[in-house]
């Protein structure tokens, strides 16, 4: 199979020190982030150092070719016969979760011994429950993302700089974009059919959602309120207020089903003081926020929200798990943890008066540790800070790996 591709060292990095060893690999992320990309990246990585008469075995569950394979007895039959004979046997499976009870499987091949098994799934529930419980400590999950803005500027060989910013900002990081001209009519024509493939397949087919009229109304509210503060019960009342009655724990269950089509991000709110999770209001990104515009489209005067969103994702990128801090009265847009190191960092469009200035950096200084603090925005002139607390560059934050 030759595929050509632009190498994503930074997740091929994650999994190589994984290369050979008994540990499921496994790959997981929304769809059409580059996952059946990356284990071609692999395969040819088992070329260069894997035994010589190393086997390798490709299955791809959106591939009409492998229709056969439909539950774990015909997944292992496959297996065992490409693999006949061989010593190491390398396996390779895209979307597994469409096979039934593919955990069997994973966990026989793993026990027989003699494959290095790696897997992709585009639904966050693939390491719940069954999976997590009988392969505990016998996998790792590696998340992969869209394009971040330095490979989306490799990937279309741009050089930094206020248009390319916007590209990124407009069109988002799925990187099959770079076949396509990055023009609006194209490029969100493309994102739209993903958007659909998502909703229908990944939440739709796989739950068996019967108001689909629903849940396309909840991804355009959240799509609006991308940053603000919402609830199940705040969902709720807006759709009471708009003559459709749907119950709290109704929209909770959609909203689940959203987050685990890893089309948006659930960050709960937590005390900055004593790191109390609070159970009410919380704020949702979207993963791509090229999928964001093609449900609501591009609208300039979201900037703020944009450039919200972007930081978040940028955050995620980069390993840290997130939070909304709240202090007092005081909103902290963004608790970051990373090997028992904190982050703290406030995202602004741009810091245009005094007011803002002292918003924006009044809520940092209210903080009384000695973790890291920063405020992101798009001011050119953006560089020194207060009290210790960066002010940096939006540009800059994103091309600095953190």
């Amino acid at each position: 199979m030759i595929k050509t591709y632009i190498q994503r060292e930074h997740y091929l990095s994650r999994i190589e020190p994984f290369f050979g060893k008994d540990v499921i690999k496994v790959i997981t992320g929304q769809r059409r982030v580059g996952k059946s990309y990356l284990l071609f990246q692999i395969m040819d990585m088992v070329k260069r150092l894997g035994p010589k008469d190393a086997c390798i075995v490709y299955i791809n569950k959106e591939l009409h070719e492998f229709d056969a394979i439909n539950d774990y007895r015909g997944l292992l039959e496959y297996i065992a016969g490409k693999s006949k004979g061989a010593k190491k046997c390398f396996v390779f499976i895209d979307e597994i979760q469409e096979i039934a009870q593919f955990e069997k499987a994973l966990r026989s091949l793993q026990a027989r011994g003699g494959c290095d098994i790696y897997c992709t799934g585009s639904n966050a529930e693939l390491l719940s429950g069954e999976l997590a419980g009988r392969l505990s400590g016998r996998y790792i999950e590696i998340k992969v993302f869209g394009l971040s803005y330095p490979e989306f500027l490799r990937f279309h060989k741009l050089e930094d700089s206020g248009d390319s910013f916007l590209k990124y900002v407009k069109y988002g990081g799925l990187p099959y974009l770079v076949n396509l001209k990055l023009e609006d009519d194209i490029a969100y024509e493309y994102l739209r059919t993903i958007y659909g493939t998502i909703l229908l397949k990944d939440i739709v087919a796989r739950h068996g959602v019967r108001n689909v009229n629903f849940l396309e109304r909840l991804a355009e509210f959240l799509a609006d309120n991308t940053g603000s503060l919402v609830s199940a019960k705040r969902i709720s009342d807006f759709l009471k207020s708009q003559k459709t009655n749907i119950s709290p724990n109704v929209v909770l269950n959609y909203l689940s089903l959203l987050a685990s089509a890893f089309l948006i991000f659930k960050v709960p709110r937590a005390d900055v003081a004593g790191r109390k999770i609070f159970e009410i209001g919380e704020k949702y990104y979207f993963e791509d926020l090229g999928i964001r515009h093609a449900i609501i489209g591009y609208r300039h005067n979201d900037i703020n929200k944009i450039l919200e969103n972007l930081v978040f994702i940028h955050l995620k990128m980069s390993g840290y798990k997130v939070n909304v801090g709240k202090l007092g009265d005081r909103e902290i847009d963004f608790v970051c943890e990373k090997a028992g190191e904190r982050l703290y960092v406030q995202a602004a469009y741009l810091l245009k008066d005094e007011a803002t200035r002292s918003r924006e950096f009044g809520n940092l200084l209210a903080i009384k540790d000695n973790y890291p603090k920063m405020v992101v925005s798009m001011d050119e002139a953006a560089g020194g800070g207060v009290k210790g607390i960066e002010h940096v560059n939006i540009r800059k934050f994103l091309l600095q790996p953190r």
